[in-house]
């Protein structure tokens, strides 16, 4: 039997073998970096660091990251064996100019390798050899980390000890574990950053609340202070008219009627702006409500010209929510076609169909109409069709805000001089 031939191949076994071992390490720091949570990594790192290191029998390794703006490099995670002396602390912001064939050579994507440090020419007090033989380091690897092609920092291996040799397929390996690294480092920044924004629009939500809050208190506040001299207004010029009426001419009386209807539109201003910031501040809905019973009312409670005659389908459903958003839909949808009615016989009809995961309700009239190019408009906050009535234009705002408070959805279709149908639908249960 050929001797050398068996030692040959025990050694090539042993060898692959080990390269083996190495990858099955990989592949279980892999696996815990994949599921671990954002607060576990930089224990993970540290724990990895140490596998590594005792794997390829170094006696330190490390992390640092470049700052190639300020041409620094600063020691980031560090693991040391047993009666080795830490350096993290000593090797922050250090100069790349002390170190300049090993930022050359990973600016390349290559390993920067020294297997004897004490071979290395003594070049002087800055030199790599003067930073490195103060540490105690006889040999040692550092193999660059590279995100999307910018070099970012490296990973590290001292030889304290022993001199250490590292076999090519070692330093394809290592090379994977830096890639490891930037990638669950890079997950590491991604998830901060996540947070951070996380935490600010809580912030920005917290803070739009409480403006919210005030300006809807402001609302309240101010429509009241307005609102009582708006009543003392329209009292004094009433009673002037009716006193004099027999004083005057029409055209005398004219002014103060104006007066009159425009006291009359900021009043139902404040009203518009009182309902509409006080949509969303109702407690929550939990109570059943007949849309029969609430539709009903709301007919009963309106104004209805004698010449519109409301058409009500029967068996409206019941749905969950709050009595008073309920009865502000219809309400001013059923206005909004009485204030548009034109025809000798005016006709409204309201009623629903019953979809898979929704009511869909409509209001339908036979008025004016509305041209095509109003359709997205109308909803908008002091939208109005013409201005020549005292209306808020905040009637339609109102619906449509009660609908997405819900969830819903609102359109409309329309012909001029025919009509127009609302449309719009409650989700159900």
């Amino acid at each position: 039997m050929d001797t050398n031939k068996t030692i040959n191949k025990t050694e090539t076994n042993k060898i692959i073998e080990r390269q083996l071992r190495f990858q099955k390490l990989l592949i279980s720091i892999s696996t815990t970096y994949i599921n671990a949570d954002l607060s576990e990594i930089d224990k993970l790192i540290q724990k990895s660091l140490k596998q590594i290191g005792e794997f390829v029998e170094a006696d330190r390794s490390y992390i640092f990251s470049y700052d190639l703006k300020n041409n620094t490099a600063s020691n980031t995670y560090e693991w040391c064996a047993e009666d080795i002396e830490p350096e993290i602390d000593n090797l922050q912001n250090v100069p790349i100019a002390y170190i300049p064939q090993w930022v050359d050579a990973h600016k390349k994507g290559e390993a920067f390798y020294v297997e004897d440090v004490s071979l290395l020419p003594d070049d002087g007090e800055n030199g790599l050899r003067a930073v490195l033989e103060p540490q105690g380091i006889k040999s040692l690897i550092a193999i660059p980390k590279i995100k999307n092609k910018e070099l970012i920092g490296f990973v590290g291996f001292d030889a304290v000890k022993t001199i250490k040799k590292y076999t090519e397929n070692e330093k394809d390996i290592l090379f994977v574990y830096a890639n490891m690294l930037v990638s669950v480092i890079q997950r590491k920044e991604y998830e901060a950053h996540i947070i951070e924004q996380d935490k600010k629009r809580e912030k920005l939500l917290l803070d739009l609340s409480y403006q919210n809050e005030q300006l809807n208190e402001y609302a309240h506040v101010v429509s009241h202070d307005l609102k009582a001299p708006l009543i003392n207004i329209h009292t004094l010029v009433t009673w002037f008219i009716n006193d004099h009426k027999d004083d005057f001419e029409d055209s005398d009386i004219k002014p103060l009627n104006l007066a009159l209807f425009n006291v009359e539109r900021m009043n139902n201003l404040i009203k518009g702006i009182l309902d509409y910031t006080t949509v969303d501040k109702l407690e929550s809905d939990d109570s059943k409500i007949d849309f029969n019973f609430i539709v009903d009312e709301v007919v009963k409670s309106l104004l209805i010209p004698k010449h519109i005659t409301v058409n009500i389908q029967d068996n409206l459903p019941s749905i969950n929510g709050n009595a008073w958003r309920f009865k502000q839909v219809f309400q001013n949808l059923i206005q909004n076609a009485i204030k548009y009615s034109d025809k000798e016989q005016g006709s409204i009809e309201i009623g629903y169909t019953d979809k898979k995961d929704a009511y869909e309700f409509f209001v339908k009239d036979n008025g004016i109409g509305i041209k095509s190019d109003y359709f997205d408009k109308i909803f908008k906050v002091f939208t109005k069709l013409e201005s020549t009535s005292a209306s808020s234009g905040i009637g339609l705002s109102i619906v449509k805000k009660i609908i997405d408070h819900y969830k819903g959805a609102i359109w409309l279709e329309s012909q001029e001089n025919q009509g127009t149908t609302f449309y719009f639908t409650f989700l159900k249960p």
